[in-house]
């Protein structure tokens, strides 16, 4: 593949998929072509529903809207790929196109942390201070948000690629992964990759921990807020507008985290189990996270069910 004794590049990499687990990628591939679909079909609806109902112009349902559009560009970035090496044998992926694949994975993912943090601030500006809703919350700061976060995302991950494309790569091309992730293919460069493992850590820490304290600060006033009022009934329909939320937090960051310290601390976890987790947190999110918001908001799973079956009539009574 290439001379390390001429300095010859390589040119492409090979991805293994899961390690250890070769025989069984027909079948792996099954589930990750089931999980893309409900990706495409369940996001798309929440975009059309959004779309065409106008009661459901509201800041939190842009933010999930926005959300919607992030998952499908996520899964779309990964899914063809490992379904085109778990049914087509299709392992080799050229040296930009994996650079490529890469950028847009992580692009994609530090995009979702944000929008999760200006959900998490729309449910605090609703329920803490209410009668200031549509002043803070217009369409406008909305739209700006949305942006900011895109815009964070670019910067942030856009040294990674460049800092990857200065290392030497020599003989080693295997990567031992279902998709081109940061860490792994730097670890086969033919030189010291302090400076590259350094960003890639501090840039994971850094959206970590400032997204999740974001987070877990308006949760916290919310709850504040919540415990202060008398009606019982009050605090449940205050703590329901959030449980579809707090839901798409805990799956978007339980395999995130499992994945980020398994690949650099947990030395004795298997490779296929690294492997599939990290596969999962870029396949499930985008796939539940539609269905989570169908089944938890009220309004827009009597939207949904009017899209489908417009004769039937949804009860206005229903309790979220």
């Amino acid at each position: 593949m290439a001379d390390n004794a001429t300095h010859h590049y390589i040119s492409s990499f090979f991805l293994v998929g899961i390690p250890g687990l070769q025989d069984f990628h027909c079948w792996i591939g099954i589930p990750v072509c089931l999980l893309f679909s409900l990706t495409l079909l369940g996001n798309s609806i929440i975009i059309i529903t959004i779309k065409l109902e106008p009661s459901l112009h509201q800041p939190m349902y842009f933010f999930l809207g926005m959300l919607a559009m992030n998952d499908m560009a996520l899964a779309s970035s990964t899914a063809p790929k490992m379904l085109g090496i778990f049914w087509l044998d299709a392992h080799w992926i050229d040296f930009d196109f994996c650079l490529a694949q890469l950028y847009f994975i992580h692009t994609f993912c530090i995009i979702e942390s944000a929008l999760l943090v200006a959900m998490a601030f729309d449910r605090y500006v609703a329920i803490c201070i209410p009668l200031q809703y549509t002043t803070l919350l217009t369409t406008t700061m909305v739209m700006k948000m949305g942006l900011a976060s895109v815009v964070r995302a670019i910067f942030l991950v856009l040294p990674g690629p460049f800092l990857i494309r200065r290392l030497p790569y020599y003989t080693k091309y295997v990567i031992n992964h279902a998709y081109c992730e940061h860490m792994a293919v730097v670890k086969l460069a033919s030189a010291n990759t302090h400076v590259n493992r350094t960003y890639g850590i501090s840039v994971a820490l850094s959206v970590m921990v400032l997204d999740l304290g974001l987070i877990a600060t308006s949760y916290l006033k919310i709850l504040q807020a919540v415990f202060r009022l008398s009606s019982q009934h009050a605090r449940s329909k205050a703590l329901g507008t959030c449980a579809a939320h707090v839901c798409t937090i805990l799956v978007s960051y339980t395999p995130a985290l499992f994945s980020f310290l398994t690949h650099r601390i947990g030395k004795k976890v298997p490779p296929s189990v690294h492997i599939i987790f990290a596969s999962l947190y870029l396949l499930v999110p985008p796939t539940v996270n539609p269905l989570v918001y169908g089944v938890k908001t009220k309004q827009i799973r009597d939207r949904v069910i009017g899209l489908f079956f417009p004769n039937k009539k949804v009860s206005e009574n229903e309790n979220l």
